[in-house]
């Protein structure tokens, strides 16, 4: 059985579940990497450009941890799946980046997600990946037919409010409750926006979902956002963004402002990502201009320090508590 290596960074987030029925449909056998740890942030670094930034060092240091593993590398060169946006180039020429800077790899499977193509393009480019594995047009399809059911449960878990990780391990074990549990009444509510690749990887983003959760926190993020209420943003925002994600980020963060749903609002992004950069200051004044919501950014990058982020973040969650007892003696003098 073949072993096909899928890095567990950037588009890892977004799509395995997808991936990994459909590899295993067709008679392949996934190996996965491990967590980022910091000796796969290090080898990540010593071979990726030093321009780039952090969750393309990451997915580097994954692809080194998977080179002598397996039998194919799974890296798709993920152009449009909306077809109205497109990816970083960074992901558009991810495959050539990985071939030039590591040695000894084995076969890349760098397929062409674009999706402006046609409707059927994701059947389309199931064939020509499923066709390596097996000549079998019934079992290719009925892979592609299963995987796209459990995509499809997965982002609906993801929409109740369930991080991709949590989202997978449901899949896995049929067993699991899949209703999210509601926040407890008076529970402070923060949007986390972000990329999926620095929100959910839990040592490049120094678990900020499992610290907020901590300090008795509800956090929602842009993935969490039901698609249809992301594109009734669409002809709100200013100037739609051309890069899928910053696109995706802007829309929820809009989305949060206008229903009031949230206490807050805390951005991370990376150090070195120009769109993230002009994401960042957009949302800032969109916060600004919407009565005043709290609003903090925290920039990520090899050097971050966990302490640092987590003074920072207890002093928004207590000024946000402050601020809402404020509100709430205001209310009650008003009366």
């Amino acid at each position: 059985m073949a072993k096909v290596g899928i890095p567990r960074a950037l588009a890892y987030y977004s799509y395995y579940p997808l991936w990994e029925t459909f590899f295993t449909e067709v008679g392949a056998q996934i190996v996965l990497s491990e967590p980022t740890t910091k000796d796969i942030l290090n080898d990540g670094v010593k071979e990726t450009v030093n321009d780039a930034c952090v969750p393309i060092k990451i997915f580097h240091g994954h692809v080194m941890s998977l080179r002598d593993k397996v039998d194919y590398l799974f890296i798709p060169r993920l152009v449009n799946i909306n077809r109205l946006t497109t990816f970083c180039p960074k992901f558009l020429g991810l495959p050539d980046m990985i071939r030039s800077s590591i040695d000894g790899l084995p076969p890349i499977i760098d397929v062409r997600v674009d999706f402006r193509r046609g409707r059927y393009e994701l059947f389309k480019i199931c064939c020509r990946v499923g066709r390596i594995f097996t000549h079998n047009y019934w079992r290719i399809l009925r892979a592609y037919r299963k995987a796209t059911a459990v995509f499809r449960r997965f982002r609906r878990l993801v929409e109740q409010g369930f991080t991709p990780d949590d989202a997978m391990e449901i899949i896995h074990h049929p067993d699991r409750k899949e209703n999210y549990p509601p926040p407890a009444e008076g529970q402070l509510r923060l949007a986390l926006l972000g990329y999926p690749y620095e929100l959910y990887d839990q040592y490049v983003c120094l678990n900020v979902i499992g610290k907020l959760k901590a300090m008795g926190v509800s956090v929602i993020t842009a993935d969490m956002v039901p698609a249809q209420a992301l594109l009734r943003q669409t002809k709100k925002v200013a100037k739609r963004l051309f890069w899928t994600y910053s696109d995706q980020v802007i829309k929820a963060a809009h989305h949060f402002l206008e229903n009031r749903g949230v206490d807050g609002i805390v951005h991370v992004t990376a150090f070195g990502c120009g769109p993230d950069s002009m994401v960042d200051k957009l949302i800032e004044i969109d916060a600004r201009g919407q009565n005043g919501l709290p609003y903090i950014s925290l920039m990520i990058d090899e050097q971050t320090a966990e302490a640092g982020v987590v003074t920072r973040l207890e002093a928004f969650v207590d000024m946000l508590r402050r601020r809402r007892r404020l509100h709430e003696d205001n209310i009650s003098l008003s009366r």
